[in-house]
């Protein structure tokens, strides 16, 4: 088994939700911008190079900041890994939210993806969440289109399993090089499905059993959103893992932050976790995570695994 390639180019993604402004189309302003140059710059400070989107992401205003940056940034765009999702839609009126796969949507939303970012290329585009109604043929039509005009250079999924991906991708002629899924030290179904296997409690784990394994075989990059945990580790105090977490990250001379990467990093899935965070600080405090190898024994690795579940292995 081979670790999977980094698509997006490096060991730790931004991931741009928090730019832009309050979640409704009231228009960003000044302020919203330089919290985005602000951001951009410590990323990059700190050897992050990746940054990912979505076109819902704050209605689409996370896309545009973004783009203000990058045209006020001579050469940035060179320097930088874009990538965007689409296939959500947001609630309007009276009308819900829903997954929209449609070929038309898909190309018209990346060319919308694309005028807001003021790039002529996505460097990656994933498929935010399974869409029940989608015709696999007419995704692979869009893709294709994108493909061949330039738009997207290469093409992944976010929230699927092994056995969606492998139904899409037979309908493709381009590889899906990337899957997203939410992972961390809080949200650990991804690897407890594994060992829980021949177990009661098997049946409580929500993660598609085989999905990491798959996406290995077939040199899918695993992305993990949400890799920080929402901050629930951020008080050393308020839990046995937060406190694990804290004192493994004095140990190796680093920061919790870190800690909570490397646990991620170190799985032999090749795993690139994507921070969130808007606050400058906690950026810089993950920068061991793209400079440094995963500093953490084994044994130290199943403590925090073991502190986290709350409960021995089976």
């Amino acid at each position: 088994m081979t670790e999977s390639a980094h698509v997006t180019g490096g060991r730790v993604l931004y991931g741009c939700m928090g730019l832009g402004g309050g979640w409704d189309t009231t228009p960003y302003g000044p302020q919203d911008i330089a919290q985005a140059e602000a951001v951009v710059e410590t990323a990059l400070d700190a050897g992050i190079t990746s940054f990912d989107h979505a076109d819902i992401y704050r209605y689409g205003k996370s896309e545009a900041v973004f783009g203000e940056v990058l045209s006020r940034a001579s050469g940035l765009r060179d320097r930088i890994t874009l990538q965007t999702k689409c296939g959500i839609r947001l609630p309007e009126g009276d009308r819900p939210g829903l997954y929209d796969l449609r070929g038309p949507t898909i190309v018209r939303r990346v060319e919308e993806s694309l005028a807001r970012l003021r790039t002529d290329v996505l460097d990656v585009l994933l498929l935010h969440r399974p869409d029940p109604l989608a015709d696999p043929a007419e995704i692979a039509g869009a893709l294709a289109t994108l493909h061949r005009q330039g738009l997207v250079r290469r093409f992944g999924v976010s929230n699927m399993s092994a056995t969606q991906i492998a139904h899409l991708q037979s309908y493709l002629d381009v590889p899906l090089t990337v899957d997203q899924l939410e992972m961390s030290l809080h949200r650990r179904d991804w690897v407890e499905e594994g060992v829980l296997v021949n177990t009661p409690a098997a049946a409580g784990v929500g993660f598609p059993a085989g999905t990491t394994e798959y996406c290995v075989a077939q040199g899918i990059e695993l992305q993990a959103w949400g890799a920080l945990a929402g901050g629930r580790f951020a008080d050393p105090e308020a839990t046995p893992a937060g406190r694990l977490v804290s004192r493994l990250a004095e140990r190796a001379g680093t920061t919790p932050e870190t800690v909570l990467l490397w646990w991620l990093q170190k799985h032999p899935a090749g795993i690139v976790p994507v921070i969130g965070t808007t606050r400058p600080e906690r950026i810089r405090a993950c920068r061991d995570a793209v400079t440094r190898a995963p500093g953490l024994s084994h044994e130290e690795w199943y403590e925090l695994w073991t502190a986290a579940r709350g409960t021995p292995l089976p």
